[in-house]
């Protein structure tokens, strides 16, 4: 297992950008979160297996309908920072 820290600027809030990942995320089996943060990026953090995070990494980066973005800080982070058995939202 692998966990992963994306960190998405761009026109990223107010356009389901959370919501997106959590299905897609869902879908992939990846645990981990999705959540706002104050100065307007999304942090996803998810886990699974690399190939997963592969998958994941390209939606990110496409991410949905009506999204622009423009910059992501990728990073790995010890797996034992996700502490839940699915993927959520956080606020």
């Amino acid at each position: 297992m692998v966990a992963r820290r994306w960190v998405v600027e761009g026109e990223v809030q107010g356009v389901g950008f959370r919501w997106f990942i959590h299905r897609r995320a869902g879908e992939l089996g990846v645990r981990g979160w999705a959540r706002n943060l104050p100065d307007g990026t999304v942090e996803i953090v998810g886990m699974a297996a690399e190939p997963a995070l592969v998958l994941l990494d390209e939606i990110v980066r496409q991410g949905p309908p009506g999204a622009k973005v423009i910059h992501i800080l990728t990073t790995d982070i010890p797996h034992e920072v996700v502490d839940t058995n699915s993927f959520i939202i956080k606020r």
